[in-house]
């Protein structure tokens, strides 16, 4: 199994736990922020289920899917997360088309609530095209 294969089903779990956040008693506050920081509405989290489950796929197929999936993936990602920098909502949720932007900004409530799309989503990309190494089992 390659490490890009490998690589997907670790974004399956990190996926999956993003959907199941707002089910886990103690991880949102009294206002429904996950950790105090940030949002998930049911759109939020159909999507983080519908991307492990396209992650899983793509690691069960083939080396060359789960290359696709990286690519992709952390493209719109890591996109969405610099929107979020930036206007304080992402297009993967439709936000953007939603919500007036607050503008840039780089507050620590605004950067930690897009880390995780920039980190998960910038690490896939730079797998996708720089760690595949060309094993193909």
């Amino acid at each position: 199994m390659t490490l890009l294969r490998k690589l997907c089903f670790f974004y399956t779990a990190a996926l999956l736990a993003a959907a199941s956040i707002n089910y886990i008693p103690g991880l949102t506050d009294e206002n429904g922020l996950a950790f105090g920081i940030f949002a998930l509405d049911p759109f939020d989290d159909a999507l983080h289920l519908v991307s492990a489950l396209w992650a899983l796929a793509a690691g069960m197929i083939s080396h060359r899917s789960a290359k696709i999936f990286l690519i992709i993936f952390g493209a719109l990602y890591l996109a969405d997360g610099i929107f979020g920098i930036f206007t304080a909502y992402g297009f993967l949720d439709f936000g953007i088309l939603t919500n007036p932007s607050e503008g840039f900004s780089l507050s620590v409530p605004r950067i930690l609530a897009n880390l995780p799309h920039i980190g998960l989503g910038g690490f896939a990309l730079f797998a996708g095209t720089v760690l595949d190494r060309g094993d193909r089992a």
